[in-house]
């Protein structure tokens, strides 16, 4: 092993350590105001908000107060948060991590197409770059402390429009979910649309848009498949991760005890059952748009369920290393690039390079 390698293994280690709730201390008297993500979508509803508007304030007894709230009920889009807590105007907040890509480019390479077929790899991958992200988000966002990467369920296809394949996105308009995900579809000959996620059931409606690319669950909860025929569950558009951040100052201002509780607190309580329930999500949100299996979550659906191949596989990655690394590689410093074939790299096999 080199020592680039050695000292990335110890760093994973170092953070595992800082998480672990044996080494957990009792925290000061402090308040958090927190900006969480879409305040319609499972992860807030079942995560987020109970996490950090009950379970902080009573695992402290109370000498934590926290006032909790969503970007889009503040009326924003979710990409200028970590901009506005790195001004010291949010204190603590989550977005999807391919919101904040022109800020921080180094963010895409957390999340691309296909390069986590389930979540097992995406994981392993999150952790590996972990500590990679927690030096781009302490230089971009004037010494913000990154806390958290959990995933949203995986990010698939909803079309309007009858498809067999992923070759059959050739020449369609398709919402992508990121950066990376427009140029994954215009390599396949799609033509990667951006667009709010709220505006996308009307432009699949009035066929503005063929198809888009969201998490399986997010697009029932949303109602995607109520202007939808077609679902390819391929994760066109990874994980989505939604990445935590305290503001420097903040973070800097609480004792060692406290940083250490919150840490632990974090992983056990908020990480750890979000990752656990990607898998479950997913297939849930399946079956609530198919009608192929237990929906407990409402009526479900009557969308076409298109089973990916092996074939559809092996093109996705083909447009992976022939594309999308290069692309991203030429976006940011060579540091960056040799830090994530160390991390990432490394738990998948393949290289980026400019």
């Amino acid at each position: 092993m080199n020592t680039r390698k050695t000292l990335v293994s110890a760093s994973l280690m170092g953070l595992a350590l800082a998480s672990s709730p044996t080494l957990a201390q009792e925290p000061d008297k402090a308040s958090f105001n927190y900006v969480g993500s879409w305040s319609s979508l499972s992860l807030y509803q079942n995560f987020e908000r109970p996490f950090w508007g009950e379970h902080v304030p009573e695992a402290s007894d109370g000498k934590i107060t926290t006032e909790v709230t969503t970007f889009d009920q503040m009326g924003l889009g979710g990409g200028e948060v970590y901009r506005l807590m790195s001004r010291n105007v949010i204190e603590v907040t989550s977005t999807v991590a391919d919101y904040a890509v022109e800020d921080a480019p180094e963010l895409e390479a957390l999340d691309m197409p296909m390069i986590a077929p389930d979540v097992e790899t995406a994981r392993k991958v999150a952790e590996a770059y972990r500590p990679v992200l927690a030096d781009a988000f302490a230089q971009r966002y004037d010494g913000a402390q990154l806390l958290a990467v959990v995933p949203y369920p995986s990010q698939m296809v909803f079309c309007n429009a009858e498809i067999d394949g992923l070759s059959d996105l050739k020449g369609m308009k398709v919402r992508a979910s990121g950066r990376t995900t427009a140029e994954f579809l215009q390599a396949l000959g799609a033509e990667g649309i951006t667009l709010n996620f709220s505006e996308v059931p009307g432009a699949l409606q009035r066929g503005v848009i063929d198809c888009a690319v969201t998490g399986s669950l997010s697009g029932y909860s949303s109602g995607w498949h109520e202007v939808s025929t077609h679902l390819y569950p391929l994760p066109v558009g990874g994980w989505d991760h939604v990445v935590t951040a305290m503001n420097g100052k903040k973070w800097n201002s609480l004792s060692e005890e406290t940083q250490q509780w919150l840490s632990a607190e974090i992983k056990e309580n908020y990480e750890d059952p979000v990752w656990a329930s990607a898998v479950e999500e997913t297939k849930e949100g399946i079956a609530c748009l198919t009608g192929n299996g237990e929906c407990s979550r409402g009526d479900a659906g009557d969308m076409t369920l298109v089973e990916a191949t092996d074939s559809d596989f092996t093109e996705a990655s083909r447009h992976l290393e022939e594309t999308l690394l290069p692309n991203w590689a030429q976006r940011v410093d060579q540091e960056w690039v040799d830090r994530w074939n160390e991390t990432v790299g490394d738990v998948t096999g393949l290289s980026a390079s400019k």
